[in-house]
Order: C-alpha cells, then sequence, then structure tokens
C-alpha cells in the first residue's frame, strides 16, 4: 500500500483515539464501545508492526491515555501508573508466555478480575489515609482524597500499619447502584452515564465530595506501589494477602500457577462468571508474581513486561423480537422499547432493551417478529445491535397516537415524536419528578415512589398541587409516619424560597436547562416580565436562538400554565430572581470560556463571570466581549480571532474582576 496513505490512516486513528481518550478519561462518557475503541488501538498496532519507522513519541502506543483535570490540585506520582498491555486471543496470551520466558526462568502467574473502573493511588503515613489521587497520564494525577474519603470500603487507619504505604486500587460503581443512579437521571430527565465506569469517574471529581458519597462507590486494591523499606514482599500475591492484612479490599478473585495454559483456563472461568459478580469488569489479568523477575523484564514507555490484560469480546445473542413498547416521557416525547424472547447475557436474564426512537429502527430495519442481536452495553445495559434475519415486510412504526392518554402526536424533529397533551397521565408523573429533583426545587423525600403514589391517589394533578399537600394527605401514603410526613411539607414549604431560576427550571420548558434558566431569569428578573417576553426580547439575551425562544413563549401562552403559576403564587412560592452578583465589574460583557485554565475548571470560571456581572455564553459571536482561554482552546479561539474578539487569560481575568 502507499505509504502516504498509510500515514493518513494512522494520522486519522490517532485523531479518533486522542478524541476518544479525551472523551472517556477528561468527560467521563464514551460514545463508543469499549470494544470498537480497542479495534482502533489494534490497528494502530498492527500499522506500527509493520512500518516502525512510523511510530512516534506522542503515539497511543507510547503513551498511558489520560490526562489530570484542572479542577483538582495535581499530583506527580513518585511510581508511574502504567497501563496494561491487551490481548484478545489465548494464543496471544501465549505469546505473553513466551517473552515471559525468554527473559526469566519458571515464572508464576497470578491471574485476578479486571475491575472497570477509576484507577487510584491512596498514600498512608503510620497508617493513616493521608492523600488519594487519580491515575492521570500515570505520572500526574489528580488530588481528589476528600472524595476518596466518602467512600466507606477506603480504611481511613490502618490495621499494624508501616510507616509509609502507597497503593493502587480501581474506584468503580456497583451494577445495582449504576442502575439506580441511571433511573434516577432519566426520572429528572437528565442525560443518564452510560457505563458504571463513567459514572464512577464523573462522581470522583465532583467539586462538591457530597455528591460523591450520595453515589454510594466502591474500590478494590490490587497492588502496592511503595512500602517501607523496613516490610518484605517478594511476590504479587504475597503483596495482596498482606493488603487483607491491613484492613483493604483486595481483588475479589486472585490465584496463583505455574504454567499459561492452567492461567488460560482460569481466564475462561473468570468469562463465564462475570456476569455473577456485582461490579463490572472488562478482562482478567495475568501477572508475573515474583518480584524480583518483574524488575529483570522492566517496561515500555507505556506498558509493564510482566503482565497483561485479556479483553473478553461483548456477548451477543440472537433472538425473535416479540412486541415494542412506547412510553411517554417528561417532555412527551415517546420511546420505544423491544420486547423479545429472553436470553442470558454477561449471567443475567434479558428481554428488554430501549430502542430510542424511530430513526434508530428505521437504521436497523426491523419490526415485530424479526430476529434480532441483542447484547449488554458495557455489560450493563441491553442494546440492540443489529438485525440477525427479516422475518417479516416493512419497518415498525411508532404510532402517531399518545399510548398514555389517546392525544396526537407531533414530529418536532427528525427522530422524536412528543404528545401534545400537556395533561397526559405519563407526562404528569415524570414532570413532577423533574419539578422536585435536586436541580429544580430540590424537595427532599419527593421522589419516585412517593410521587407516583400521590398521583394515583389523585392528590396531585399538577405541579401546583404539591404546594396544597397537607401533612393528613402525607400520612395516606405507604410508609409515612408523623416524622416522615412532617419531614415532606417541611421540605416543600422551605422550596418555596427558592431563587427564581430554580422554579423555572423545574417547569420543564423544552430547550431549556438550567444555564439558560438563570439567563432568563437574570435578563426579565419575575415571572409576569417572563410571561410577557417576545420572541425578539428573548434572543437579545446571548446564546439564545430563536428555537429557544419561542419553546420559552409557547409554554407561557398556555392558560393551564398561566393557572399554576398563579396558584403557586396563592401559596407563597417565589417568583421574582433575586442577584447573587458580587460586583458589577463585567456588568454588560459576555465571555467565553474555552480550553484547560492553570488553576480554574470552566464552571467555577463561568460562576465567577456570574457573580461579577458578566454573562458566561457557550459559543462565540459578534455580541461576545472576551474569549478567556487556555490550553488547547481549538475552534472556538480561531473564530474569536477571525472576529477581532479580545483574547484575555486566566491571569488578565483574575485582575479584571481584582481574584
Amino acid at each position: 500500500m502507499d505509504i502516504k496513505k498509510i500515514m493518513q490512516e494512522l494520522d486519522d486513528l490517532k485523531r479518533q483515539i486522542a478524541y476518544h481518550s479525551h472523551l472517556y478519561y477528561v468527560e467521563n462518557r464514551t460514545e463508543i464501545t469499549d470494544y470498537e475503541y480497542d479495534m482502533l488501538m489494534n490497528r494502530v498496532k498492527a500499522i506500527e508492526a509493520e512500518y516502525p519507522q512510523l511510530i512516534t513519541e506522542d503515539s497511543p502506543t507510547q503513551t498511558v491515555q489520560g490526562m489530570a483535570n484542572s479542577t483538582f490540585e495535581k499530583v506527580t506520582h513518585t511510581v508511574k501508573m502504567e497501563s496494561l498491555l491487551d490481548a484478545f486471543s489465548y494464543e496471544e496470551l501465549r505469546d505473553f508466555d513466551r517473552r515471559v520466558r525468554e527473559a526469566v526462568e519458571n515464572p508464576q502467574y497470578v491471574v485476578e478480575t479486571k475491575i472497570d473502573g477509576l484507577s487510584m493511588s491512596l498514600e498512608y503515613v503510620d497508617g493513616v489515609f493521608t492523600r488519594g489521587s487519580t491515575r492521570g497520564d500515570g505520572i500526574v494525577g489528580e488530588d481528589v482524597t476528600a472524595n476518596l474519603a466518602t467512600i466507606k470500603s477506603i480504611p481511613k487507619k490502618l490495621k499494624n500499619a508501616p510507616a509509609f504505604l502507597e497503593v493502587r486500587g480501581e474506584v468503580y460503581m456497583p451494577k445495582e447502584v449504576f442502575l439506580q443512579l441511571v433511573e434516577k437521571q432519566e426520572n429528572e430527565g437528565k442525560q443518564p452515564f452510560k457505563n458504571p465506569r463513567n459514572a464512577a469517574a464523573g462522581s470522583v471529581r465532583q467539586k462538591d465530595s457530597k455528591i460523591t458519597k450520595e453515589r454510594n462507590l466502591d474500590i478494590f486494591i490490587f497492588n502496592i506501589q511503595q512500602i517501607s523499606d523496613d516490610i518484605q514482599v517478594t511476590g504479587h500475591k504475597e503483596s495482596l494477602d498482606l493488603l487483607k492484612k491491613y484492613g483493604f479490599k483486595v481483588s475479589p478473585r486472585y490465584t496463583r500457577f505455574d504454567n499459561i495454559e492452567d492461567a488460560i483456563k482460569e481466564v475462561e472461568a473468570i468469562g463465564e462468571m462475570r456476569g455473577q459478580f456485582s461490579f463490572e469488569i472488562d478482562g482478567a489479568v495475568i501477572k508475573v508474581d515474583d518480584f524480583a523477575q518483574r524488575n529483570v523484564m522492566g517496561s515500555t514507555n507505556k506498558y509493564p513486561r510482566w503482565a497483561v490484560a485479556y479483553k473478553y469480546p461483548p456477548e451477543e445473542k440472537e433472538t425473535i423480537l416479540k412486541e415494542i413498547e412506547i412510553s411517554v416521557g417528561r417532555t412527551g416525547v415517546l420511546t420505544p422499547t423491544a420486547v423479545f424472547d429472553t436470553v442470558q447475557l454477561a449471567g443475567t436474564s434479558v428481554s428488554r432493551a430501549v430502542l430510542h426512537n424511530q430513526d434508530f429502527i428505521n437504521e436497523k430495519q426491523i419490526n415485530i417478529g424479526d430476529t434480532i442481536v441483542v447484547r449488554k452495553a458495557g455489560d450493563i445495559i441491553p442494546e440492540v445491535v443489529r438485525l440477525a434475519q427479516k422475518n417479516t415486510e416493512g419497518i415498525f412504526e411508532i404510532p402517531h397516537i399518545c399510548p398514555s392518554c389517546g392525544a396526537l402526536v407531533e414530529k418536532t424533529d427528525e427522530s422524536a415524536l412528543r404528545c401534545t397533551n400537556p395533561d397526559c397521565p405519563q407526562q404528569l408523573v415524570r414532570n413532577l419528578i423533574h419539578f422536585a429533583s435536586r436541580g429544580a426545587m430540590n424537595i427532599e423525600g419527593l421522589g419516585q415512589a412517593v410521587v407516583m403514589q400521590l398521583a394515583e391517589k389523585q392528590l396531585i394533578k399538577d405541579v401546583a398541587d404539591i404546594y396544597y399537600l397537607t401533612k393528613e394527605d402525607a400520612l395516606t401514603l405507604e410508609g409515612f409516619k408523623e416524622k416522615s410526613a412532617t419531614n415532606l411539607i417541611n421540605a416543600i414549604e422551605n422550596s418555596k424560597n427558592n431563587n427564581m431560576d430554580k422554579l423555572v427550571f423545574a417547569f420543564g420548558i423544552r430547550n431549556v436547562g438550567e444555564k439558560a434558566a438563570k439567563l432568563l431569569c437574570e435578563e426579565f428578573k419575575t415571572i409576569e416580565n417572563l410571561i410577557n417576553a417576545q420572541i425578539e426580547d428573548i434572543i437579545k439575551i446571548d446564546g439564545f436562538g430563536t428555537i429557544v425562544a419561542q419553546s420559552v413563549v409557547d409554554y407561557f401562552r398556555k392558560d393551564t400554565v398561566l393557572e399554576i403559576i398563579r396558584r403557586l403564587q396563592e401559596k407563597g412560592v417565589n417568583t421574582s430572581y433575586f442577584s447573587t452578583v458580587e460586583s458589577d465589574v463585567l456588568k454588560g460583557k459576555t465571555i467565553v470560556v474555552t480550553g484547560t485554565l492553570p488553576t480554574l475548571s470552566r464552571d467555577r470560571a463561568e460562576k465567577l463571570i456570574a457573580d461579577n456581572g458578566g454573562k458566561a455564553s457557550s459559543s462565540v459571536s459578534k455580541k461576545t466581549s472576551y474569549v478567556l482561554a487556555g490550553e488547547k482552546a481549538g475552534s472556538k479561539l480561531d473564530k474569536a480571532n477571525a472576529l477581532g474578539i479580545p483574547v484575555i487569560t486566566e491571569e488578565e481575568f483574575l485582575n479584571m474582576i481584582n481574584k
């Protein structure tokens, strides 16, 4: 093949890997499966094996993926936190064994589960937990001590501890906790985490450690990084046994073998039982046991030569699509769910998977009665992968009648169908759950189960009814006693004092999130002004277009909405915006934050802009006053330069606001 084409393909692969690594390690989300990512890496390895002259220092095969986030203080690791070489076949494991035996004699191997979480370093001085940090790029990570201290399984004081100890472990979110979190996020109208690993990473990197604590994370420790000189440990299995004595929760399954074939049988056994674990694994790890032999073998720039990770391929099963159920979301969007003959995937019985929308169904070309292929994304959430056999004519179409209330549905864009009836029962329950959620009115105790009971008893038919509830009403609910009923009514009463932007977000207006709600309230100050706002008034707000403006105007033109607002005011719910601005030095200024700043996170920078009277925008336009740019600013910086908009550094910004 033409070397230029090979170089072009390699550059394209590197860009894709860099993009997906940033999503995975920094933004804690994914757009492709782990398997698809691994295949990109495998292609890079194959090209570099055939054309070694193309290997560069910044190649993903030569560097540890990930980076330290500017939200937290940086930590430089004394002992590099390396990645593992991946293998996808048993023959690759045998190749690993051959390389080991060329370097050392009679190696023994320890096989253990590869937990899919976030790698962490924990440091102990005289047995006391003093610091916890993320892996980052393997050399520099983030100090997340306060958040890790909320994880119950991390011991704060060790038994019979050495003077100094650094261990490495994997923070993870148990499967059951993950599923509960996804359900909660969906009920609150938020984008749910795609897999437990992203959920764990997002939870550890919270600026508020209370949120981390609520996520019920866990950890397994799998390595000693450093230990006081007076403690002698000669092998990996011995180190895990010692860590257990100190009080750590170590790798849940680890066994030592003296040959690769028995090690492979253990890898197979772990693979067969992976669905039975309460946590997600993405493979099994084989490590040389003897530390002296490890020292002889050493490491490459990225991998230790004495370890390999076998990655299990996604388990897929064929089944017959029996039915497609349609549910109605908070904003009225109809969501189809596939119901199929039960199959066993990752150790559990699966019979349902979300089909997302009509575009997804069209892409798969499926209909009821067809044979489909299903798998569990990240071994957790079932998904339809593709059509296996077409047994029917045509493609399923989502009906144009709402299954909850019988009203007509409208197509709002290329993919979504939405019920037009504001009194739709399924919409009501989801709207009430969103209204009471943390980011909205934050009414503690008014969760999904309670809302469903209140709706079934017809004690609430809209959000205003919440404020007409009495303690006697609460006492009719299952599981409620005097104290819980009093607490609920008090929480409802306290929510009346929320700032107006919380109420506007709680209404669940299409296309209006928390940030947009705040900008609207800063501009219009009272609910009456917002009700009377015209499209041309709203689009004057930087970042607002006609689509969002039309959504706001349409919402406040509804008689049912105006009646709800009247009743909320009747019960004393605040409908005015009180400013939280510390100064007005940025009054009239619109600032876009882009890139990685030296010390400020993007959220912190945008809060400082708002606190000092300015407006933080996500897009650069002629209305932008300044672009606050850090490293790797990208296209927003280019656009600012093209438009002649002043670009400022973090230091210049802090001087502006006298910080």
